[in-house]
């Protein structure tokens, strides 16, 4: 029989867990802890200020109408090099997000949940397995999740496997986009090549056909279901980034593929 202590701990570690989830944050210098309310109106104001001069041309909507229209959740997945298009696109979604615990991971926390996401903390090394307990606790509750899958360090374009484990585990589907736009600035020397649209830029949304994992899918079949994720995230990045280059008829092949 439990002791009214332990009662106690369990339900406080159940509490952890349905807000976020107990990842500890790791210590910083003072000096870094006063820049995460900064960074993080700076970019949130930036965003803000950028957003609603974006125009927005979204192709293969109609697979996640699909999805909702069996009443199931999406488990979104897209490379980390375009969240700033796409956070002020699906604001207001309450899409749950898994961040990381490190410097950067905290004041984007504060942007994204600004702009109307919900966080999971964590990371490929830190804490990532009880990130994807809470995001299927979330899938369960009606919310969608999503994943900057080669974040937070890269390498980047390599994709990890979080999305298809919660696939595996909820029967949610994998979902995976990309976004390009027609005038925009890559910071090459960051890793993920990060993209910031210029403003009034065109954007144009690509979103491939969902990918379902079986709750009994074998080691064999996860890894396939991996590499088919890798392979649809590459597609909509190549035709995407090009999209803007395109003559009017490529253009229209790819409209009428994406509508299918």
């Amino acid at each position: 029989m439990s002791t009214p202590d332990a009662a106690a701990d369990s339900n406080s570690q159940q509490e952890t867990v349905n807000t976020h989830y107990d990842t500890r944050l790791p210590k910083l210098k003072w000096s870094r802890r006063i820049q995460i309310p900064i960074i993080a109106a700076v970019v949130y104001s930036m965003i803000r200020t950028l957003g609603p001069t974006l125009r927005y041309e979204v192709l293969g909507w109609h697979h996640a109408e699909e999805v909702y229209g069996a009443k199931k959740q999406c488990i979104w997945a897209f490379w980390h090099r375009v969240i700033i298009p796409i956070v002020w696109w699906y604001r207001n979604h309450s899409v749950v997000v898994m961040n990381t615990t490190a410097f950067d991971g905290q004041w984007t926390r504060k942007v994204i949940e600004w702009l109307g996401f919900g966080t999971a903390q964590g990371s490929s090394s830190r804490g990532g397995l009880r990130g994807l307990a809470v995001m299927a606790r979330r899938i369960e509750e009606g919310k969608d999740c999503a994943f900057t899958i080669d974040g937070p360090r890269g390498p980047r374009y390599v994709a990890k496997p979080g999305p298809v484990m919660l696939a595996r585990k909820t029967g949610a589907p994998i979902m995976v986009f990309h976004v390009g736009v027609d005038r925009g600035k890559t910071f090459e020397k960051t890793w993920d090549h990060f993209l910031l649209p210029m403003p009034f830029a065109r954007a144009v949304i690509f979103f491939a056909p969902p990918i379902y994992v079986p709750k009994d899918a074998s080691v064999e079949l996860m890894e396939s279901k991996h590499a088919e994720m890798q392979r649809e995230l590459e597609r909509v990045r190549d035709i995407a980034e090009a999209w803007f280059t395109l003559n009017e008829s490529e253009r229209q092949k790819y409209r009428a593929e994406f509508s299918k």
